[in-house]
């Protein structure tokens, strides 16, 4: 066994990282039109250089910007593309013990890619490293799940399908320019699969008038129309986690309902499991990854500052080789650190600590 020297790495990360208090009080002068865009974007380079250097220097392969130009980790991916906005929150309860609710999409005219949408983030953070710089993007479903067809307009799309045609060519569009400036590891976050695993979820799918095992499969057709044309250079992997909202959650419950028929849907190299707590049921439904699949087991969480012991975390990792090989499995956190401007409420001494764990004991058991 050894160490991988190409994605996914035995010691990954999702991709948010928490947000200095400084850049936080800098994006929101900008929001309030206090320091032009312009000042803003030299305080996030500034920033995102800083970040870079500190994941280097824990020893991590895979580099991210840490989110750090984004507010949310989906709708400002989103939003680059003509005919998306942002509707009014669900209302409160969706995430556990959090008083604020995140936006939902809405589509109101045709999706359309007319402008690139992050290419500039991506080319910026690969200038910085000598190691392989990750980018993250939403999975198309984000663009469907919250809000069901009530937020796409029905003059719009009369026909669901079209709808899914014309936001996997915007998908298609934005990810051959980022092949184009070189990327070569790219992440699609797609929490809907993980939140079809919670019956009450399951329910309200049903109550709106969606099957929550037809949904996996949209979904899981959609990412893959979305990444067809992506040349085999390009390692792809999926993330999947019950939500990450200041250290709160929005769904429970194991991977068994959507297991088989998403895992061997989906056309990725490697799928990023949240499996920091009972919410996310045990390792069985690892026996459905098919063999040319690594799993990217997310056992260090990113909600508390608590840091899990080594040998819990090595005896978990024994525990998912019974059903998926050790050769074929990596480290990381559960989820992002921030995956919005809020970040979880956790402090970076915090952070910095939970990512050498996931350093440390990546390799002490593939080393």
């Amino acid at each position: 066994m050894s160490m991988r020297t190409e994605p996914p790495f035995r010691a990954d990360h999702v991709g948010s990282l928490l947000r200095p208090d400084p850049l936080k009080a800098v994006r929101a002068k900008a929001a309030k039109g206090i320091i032009s865009r312009d000042a803003l974007r030299e305080e996030e380079n500034r920033y995102i250089r800083d970040v870079v250097a500190l994941q280097e220097e824990i020893g991590l392969q895979g580099i991210t910007d840490g989110e750090y130009r984004r507010t949310w980790w989906h709708f400002d991916f989103l939003s680059g593309f003509d005919g998306f906005e942002l509707g009014k929150p669900l209302d409160k309860g969706t995430f556990k013990g959090s008083d604020e609710q995140p936006p939902r999409a809405m589509i109101t005219d045709k999706l359309v890619r007319n402008n690139p949408v992050m290419i500039d983030h991506f080319t910026y953070l690969n200038e910085l490293t000598d190691r392989t710089a990750k980018f993250t993007v939403p999975g198309p479903s984000m663009a469907h799940f919250r809000a069901g067809r009530e937020g796409i307009s029905l003059n719009v799309y009369p026909d669901l399908a079209e709808f899914w045609d014309d936001l996997a060519a915007a998908y298609r569009a934005e990810l051959a320019d980022l092949v184009q400036q070189g990327c070569s590891y790219l992440q699609l976050d797609d929490i809907s699969y993980a939140y079809l695993c919670d019956d009450n979820i399951r329910d309200s799918m049903q109550a709106r008038g969606d099957d929550a095992d037809e949904l996996a499969l949209i979904y899981a057709n959609a990412l893959n129309d979305a990444t067809r044309d992506l040349p085999d250079s390009v390692t792809t992997a999926m993330h999947m986690c019950r939500g990450n909202f200041q250290s709160t959650w929005a769904a429970q419950g194991g991977y068994e309902p959507v297991a088989e028929r998403v895992f061997n849907t989906v056309n990725v190299k490697a799928l990023f499991m949240e499996y920091d707590s009972d919410r996310a049921g045990g390792f069985e439904p690892l026996r459905f990854v098919p063999d040319d699949k690594f799993v990217v087991l997310g056992l260090v969480t990113t909600k508390t500052a608590e840091l899990e012991a080594k040998d819990t975390l090595k005896r978990r990792i024994e525990e998912a080789a019974q059903f998926v090989d050790l050769s074929r499995l990596c480290l990381s956190p559960q989820c992002g650190f921030s995956s919005t401007h809020h970040g979880n409420k956790i402090t970076l001494d915090d952070q910095k600590a939970k990512l050498n764990l996931v350093v440390e004991v990546a390799s002490e058991v593939w080393g």
